[in-house]
């Protein structure tokens, strides 16, 4: 038999009346939620930069296995590294700026910069790179900070990639690897990421290895899928084996970026159909390229303070001050020594940089060494065939720069002009010289177009030049410069010239 008391739903509630709920806050309260969504007015690259940073590296919590002669493959998880760089010419600060442009690579890709080294020699050594003395004192370096990887400035073949981690026991990683590793954490894209993927498999298939001799293991008898007498044999070896794998996967990206290119391709000859001008932004890495077109364009694309932020193009529609359209299109940064496999594998993206009527080069006038920077992508423009078009030098980030920096390069490059895509400084001059730059109809006509034909006079405005317009009793009588097409079409209304 219970002693407990009964228990009444209605004495319950009524006890809980005089509850004073005025001090009570829910743990779960946002104040950021006042019943509408705080992520509604972000734009889309705002967006991309709070997904990218929403995860972030724990320290401490690396399980990696210590010694690498026991993993036949690994991921490249770049943590704590040391940077090593051989100076073969140019100048002491030559030598400074490129292994600062290294070090702001590794942090991209999301390592910590332990410690740094460069020599002077007259070339790379064959063997590890660095020479056998340097690579005594680079272990003792490794051991003493505990560094995992150490990344080298230069691209360097198999064998000493191989040398140098049998000497230090950790990773060797080159400068093309690690600039691969960066556009594979990027890519958003579909085809971004293929193109990646082409350019890492390229570089890998050069480069396969075994540790302890698996790759070199000769595949026979039940190992050769059970065939057992009449089946065993020499075979292939696993390296052989990885090497036809790595072929046919390079095919089919081959075959599907083919297949992208022809979109791209379609798209571009429609532009082409329709006598739509295209300007190209072009430029080094995190030189504010992607500012640049947020502000000239209000694209809303993704700006970060990092190297190759953004890698997959962005094209944006915009008009000239006169009413006539164009597009504006943000293109792959470039950097010094560019991995010949991006360059193959993104080309069809360059392509556009190289089939546009203008290019504006940006070049961040806030860098230690910007004629650097202006050669760098001058050389990729010429390997992808775009030297021949026209270049407007747009010289950003006027608000950090040295004016006696912004003097000099005024002076070395006479077609450029001075910008901050931050604080909007200089960018009407820039538009300004973007629609001079322009190529323009060459066809002169005077017609006079009836009323009805307002989609013609509309198409007048956007992608012809209208020196003269009069209302009339019969139509709107107008002259100007139009493209070959659309003078075919006025050429019913023509009237003579005035």
């Amino acid at each position: 038999m219970s002693n407990a008391k009964d228990f009444s739903l209605d004495e319950a509630l009524s006890a809980t009346d005089e509850w004073d709920d005025d001090d009570f806050e829910s743990g779960y309260a946002d104040s950021e939620i006042d019943g509408a969504d705080p992520e509604v007015d972000l734009t889309v690259g705002e967006q991309d930069l709070a997904e990218r940073h929403a995860l972030r590296r724990v320290a401490g919590l690396r399980t990696e296995l210590e010694d690498i002669t026991e993993v036949e493959y690994r991921q490249l998880r770049l943590e704590r590294v040391i940077l090593v760089g051989v100076w073969t010419e140019g100048t002491v600060a030559d030598a400074e700026n490129s292994m600062a442009e290294l070090a702001l690579l590794a942090e991209t890709a999301g390592s910590e910069v332990l410690d740094a080294i460069y020599q002077r020699r007259q070339k790379p050594d064959p063997a590890t790179y660095i020479g056998r003395g340097k690579v005594e004192g680079l272990r003792e370096i490794v051991e003493a900070t505990g560094a995992d990887t150490v990344i080298l400035d230069g691209e360097l073949a198999p064998s000493q990639l191989r040398n140098l981690e049998d000497k230090l026991k950790v990773k060797a990683v080159d400068r093309t690897a690690l600039i691969l590793d960066i556009f594979a954490q990027h890519a958003k894209s579909r085809e971004g990421q293929a193109q990646t993927e082409l350019a890492q498999l390229q570089y890998m298939k050069q480069r396969l290895r075994g540790w302890g001799g698996n790759l070199s293991r000769q595949a026979g008898g039940r190992a050769a899928g059970g065939e057992g007498i009449g089946g065993r044999g020499p075979g292939e070896t696993k390296i052989e084996t990885d090497r036809r794998r790595i072929n046919d996967k390079i095919a089919k990206l081959r075959r599907e970026l083919k297949a992208m290119k022809g979109t791209r391709t379609t798209k571009r000859a429609e532009r082409h159909r329709n006598a739509i001008p295209s300007v190209a932004i072009a430029g080094y890495t995190n030189a504010g390229k992607s500012s640049l077109l947020n502000r000239l364009t209000d694209a809303g694309v993704l700006v970060e303070d990092s190297l190759f932020a953004t890698l997959d193009p962005t094209t944006r529609r915009t008009t000239t001050a006169d009413g006539r359209i164009y597009t504006m299109s943000d293109t792959v940064g470039f950097v010094r020594h560019l991995p010949h496999q991006l360059v193959e594998a993104f080309r069809s993206t360059l392509e556009e940089v190289a089939e546009s009527d203008l290019i504006l080069h940006v070049v961040d006038g806030s860098h230690p060494d910007p004629e650097g920077q202006i050669s760098a992508v001058r050389e990729v423009l010429a390997e992808i065939d775009a030297a021949k078009v026209p270049e407007l030098i747009v010289i950003n980030k006027s608000d950090a720069a040295d004016p006696m920096v912004l003097a000099r390069l005024l002076a070395r490059e006479p077609h450029s002009v001075v910008v901050s895509a931050k604080t909007g400084e200089g960018i009407a001059e820039a538009l300004a010289l973007v629609e001079a730059e322009l190529p323009h109809p060459n066809i002169e006509f005077s017609a006079l177009v009836p009323y009805e034909r307002g989609d013609l006079i509309n198409r007048l405005h956007q992608k012809g030049e209208i020196d003269s317009m009069e209302h009339t009793g019969e139509g709107t009588l107008v002259s100007g410069r139009v493209h070959e097409d659309l003078a075919g079409e006025l050429a019913a209304y023509a009237v003579s010239a005035r």
